[in-house]
């Protein structure tokens, strides 16, 4: 089993549990999206001292950590889960890490994203992404889904698009390869 020298941050204990089935690594749990500040706090210590991989659900609420903690400590590294892989075999269960197969765990883990803040330029333009059928049309909330899935940074809607293909410095060559590999069906 593969050892994480970074401390994972997860939701809660479940997804604890299951990480474990897929890797040996240190969890810390948010217990819920309401982070306090003394988590924060721990989590701007643990980069610090050991790093950080944010793995959040691939719902509202993880996105919701995900933005809460990359405000508040620069530099963390982020695991996305694509959203087919987390959902649950039983009816009423939320999505989540806690449903994740321990392959689908470890391909997230295996393609780490370090968030960038850069005002330069943006290396995939609004005209790149109208051209790649990202932002408008019928199909196009199903295209980003898989983009994201491609890319492994996780879905956003179209405003965020431009955002997170910045802050994970994805090159043109890697979109354009992605967006090649993306189905046009409903």
């Amino acid at each position: 089993m593969k050892k994480i020298k970074e401390v994972i941050v997860v939701e809660g204990k479940d997804d604890t549990k299951r990480l474990a089935l897929a890797v040996d690594a240190d969890t810390l749990e948010t217990n819920g999206s309401a982070i306090s500040e003394a988590t924060l706090a721990q989590i701007k210590t643990l980069q610090a001292s050991r790093g950080v991989i944010v793995f959040t659900d691939p719902d509202f609420s993880g996105e919701r950590i995900r933005k809460t903690i990359s405000a508040a400590v620069p530099g963390v590294k982020h695991a996305f889960l694509p959203r087919q892989a987390g959902v649950p075999t039983k009816a009423g269960g939320s999505l989540g890490v806690e449903h994740a197969s321990p392959a689908a765990i470890q391909a997230a883990l295996a393609h780490l994203y370090t968030e960038q803040v850069d005002e330069a330029q943006p290396l995939i333009t609004q005209h790149d992404l109208i051209q790649a059928g990202l932002l408008a049309g019928p199909t196009a909330r199903k295209r980003r889904e898989q983009l994201g899935e491609q890319l492994g940074i996780g879905y956003v809607n179209g405003k965020q698009l431009p955002k997170r293909l910045q802050l994970f410095q994805i090159q043109p060559a890697d979109f354009w390869a992605a967006v090649d590999q993306l189905t046009t069906e409903e």
